[in-house]
């Protein structure tokens, strides 16, 4: 049966599609551009969707499926095929990766349209997809990592975009620096899998931990933290996540893809897949969720009180990101993969009409200088408060299920998860508030844009119909998986501490819902408060606490503080140590040996050309038996005697007679 999924098609069409418009969009008419921009994802699209159908008949006992279409490396005992995986997990990621990606391509016709560079933009789009599909695809550690660095390098491109902005150039040199750390990290975690495993493919390596291979707990603990620093920087935690609100400087929809369905997903994903190495590694697991709830209040904080829209969706990711770390940390892998879906939807809507307000606001994206929207822009407005009631954990909308399995697991984890769940609740109530603050600043009260003379409009059908069906998932895309997802990706990362129907069966699990929805709304009711009429209560409170708010507004400071530890120091000794040995030492100072040298030779050169006949005599009998001596001990050395005996010296007979004697 696995000879007729054809794997290999769901990553090659879209970098065929890459291949076409970045060899021939500049030439192309821009319908064209645009046919093979969406054409080959939503192809990419159609064999998931028939892969999924061919899925859902089989037993899952004989899943994985593994197809090895060649060897890759034969280095001694060292034997990497190239190889495509697909089980239950793998199928789930590929449905969000190019269902959502694919509505993104649509979004973005309209949304680029009349920007420099839309060939370049899609070619870039196409290339990022190829690359998720492969890392989602691998079945071993080399091959995912081959997916792993192609997203980097396709955000780097995509974030640097706009070549004529410093700012989004320098975005995209941070999103690649700080990736590269984390890349670091990972790869040396692979190279502990290899020394320890002798093998890169993940499900062989299941299958030796399963087997009791023998391998210590600090084997496993040394490995599982390698992992987290890459996983950290690919999904922006704590402390690698400052590449990711810079990363607004690209197009809206770029924002879109590498926040909901793609980049910043690899790291969750990674966990989850490996997880049969941090569930032998306590401390690891510990790490994980303390990361992950850390980051997710920190954050969340951050949100409270920033200005420009895409930021406070860029830092509301980084939020829901640690919670799906929190998820993995307790264990409850499914409930982060979960929350990882729902997210896909609510945060791709949230993105994609934030670049709709920005489109009909003329490029504006500060929300001070917005209001009054409702009128202007409704469809926007009413699909984007979809998705602000599921983020925000409001029944019965996408979020609410996944987030509250995530709670659920972690008040049940033990004395850590029970500290690590109130981080989490309190979390919840940050992201209401900050989430109702943003569509009350754009959509509700009375215009106070400072161009009268500019009148907002809603987008084109193009970027609206993504927009629709996004809104549809986040309100049913919850139930899909309600009651059912722990028991869809058991054969994968088995089962979480409780299931999602355990945690709807039992009365403390109801009393943590009733809870979580509480503080939700509390969070919705003082957002209600301060921003759904004009007042001046948030500038009162703002001033009554200026120290808090300063440095929420200034983001603690974090960006400052890596810049002097990190960033300055390596700057001075780039170009002041490191510049002076370079520029001072080495190539200055070979110049004067070099300049030196051709002197001292000029000079005894001119002394042997004296132009003296008796001096160049001199030197020629010097040279002569210089010659002759170096041939002897060359001989000798050889072994080679030379002989004379005078008895076979032939006489001379002299004439006396002869002609001039």
């Amino acid at each position: 049966m696995t000879q007729h999924l054809h794997l290999w098609l769901i990553p090659i069409l879209p970098f065929v599609g890459f291949l076409l418009n970045g060899m021939l969009g500049r030439r192309l008419p821009k319908a064209v551009v645009s046919t093979i921009a969406l054409a080959f994802p939503l192809a990419s699209f159609a064999v998931v969707a028939r892969a999924a159908l061919i899925f859902i008949q089989v037993k899952p006992q004989i899943l994985p499926w593994l197809i090895n279409y060649s060897d890759w490396i034969n280095a001694g005992p060292l034997h990497i095929q190239f190889t495509l995986a697909l089980d239950q997990l793998t199928i789930l990621m590929l449905s969000i990766i190019t269902g959502v990606g694919f509505l993104i391509h649509l979004y973005s016709v309209g949304y680029m349209g009349h920007e420099e560079g839309y060939w370049r933009y899609f070619s870039y789009l196409n290339l990022f997809l190829f690359f998720m599909t492969v890392l989602v695809l691998a079945g071993n550690f080399l091959l995912m990592f081959v997916g792993w660095e192609g997203v980097g390098l396709a955000s780097y491109l995509l974030i640097g975009f706009y070549l004529d902005r410093d700012s989004a150039a320098n975005a995209g040199k941070k999103a690649f620096v700080v990736n590269r750390i984390g890349d670091f990290g990972f790869l040396v975690g692979i190279f502990l899998v290899l020394a320890n495993f002798h093998s890169l493919d993940f499900f062989a390596i299941n299958n030796i931990i399963h087997s009791n291979s023998g391998i210590s707990t600090a084997t496993f603990t040394a490995i599982g933290l390698c992992l987290i620093v890459g996983a950290c920087g690919k999904s922006a935690q704590i402390p690698l996540y400052v590449w990711l609100p810079d990363a607004m400087e690209g197009p809206t929809p770029v924002s879109a893809l590498i926040h909901a369905a793609t980049m910043v997903t690899a790291g969750v994903y990674m966990i989850a897949r490996t997880h049969s190495i941090f569930d032998r590694a306590p401390i690891a697991l510990a790490t994980i969720a303390i990361i992950g709830a850390a980051t997710a209040f920190f954050a969340a904080t951050v949100g409270l009180v920033q200005t420009d829209i895409k930021r406070v969706l860029a830092y509301s990711t980084i939020s829901q990101l640690g919670y799906m770390f929190l998820a993995c940390g307790v264990m409850a892998y499914s409930a982060g993969v979960f929350h990882l879906m729902t997210h896909a939807f609510f945060k791709a809507l949230l993105f994609l009409g934030a670049g709709s307000v920005i489109h009909g606001m003329s490029n504006e994206q500060d929300m001070r200088k917005m209001g009054g929207l409702r009128k202007c822009l409704p469809v926007t407005c009413w699909t984007m408060f979809a998705a602000v009631l599921a983020i925000s954990g409001i029944p019965p909308f996408a979020g609410f299920f996944s987030k509250d399995a995530i709670l659920a697991e972690a008040f049940q984890a033990g004395s850590l998860g029970k500290i690590l769940y109130f981080v989490g609740l309190a979390t919840a109530g940050l992201t209401s508030f900050y989430m109702f603050r943003l569509w009350y600043l754009t959509f509700l009260g009375e215009s106070r844009s400072e161009d009268h003379d500019h009148h907002p409009h809603e987008s084109p059908w193009s970027m609206l119909l993504p927009l629709v069906i996004l809104a549809i998932l986040s309100v049913c895309g919850g139930w899909i998986g309600y009651g059912r997802f722990s028991h869809l990706l058991s054969p994968v990362i088995g089962s979480d501490i409780v299931s999602p129907t355990e945690a709807s069966s039992g009365s403390l699990e109801l009393i943590l819902s009733i809870v979580a929805v509480a503080v939700a709304a509390l969070g919705w009711f003082v957002a209600h408060l301060l921003y759904f009429k004009p007042n001046d209560r948030a500038q009162k409170l703002a001033t009554s606490a200026r120290g808090i708010y300063s440095l929420l507004l200034h983001k603690y400071w974090i960006d400052e503080l890596y810049h002097a530890i990190f960033v300055a120091p390596l700057k001075f000794i780039s170009q002041y140590i490191l510049g002076w040995i370079g520029e001072g030492v080495l190539i200055r100072g070979s110049a004067w040996v070099l300049a030196g040298i051709a002197s001292l030779t000029g000079e005894l050169l001119r002394r042997w050309q004296s132009g003296n006949l008796r001096s160049y005599s001199g030197w020629l009998v010097a040279g002569a038996a210089a010659l002759l001596l170096f041939a002897a001990i060359y001989a000798n050395h050889l072994g080679i005697w030379i002989h004379f005996d005078p008895s076979k010296v032939l006489p001379i007979s002299i004439n006396p007679n002869a002609a001039g004697h």
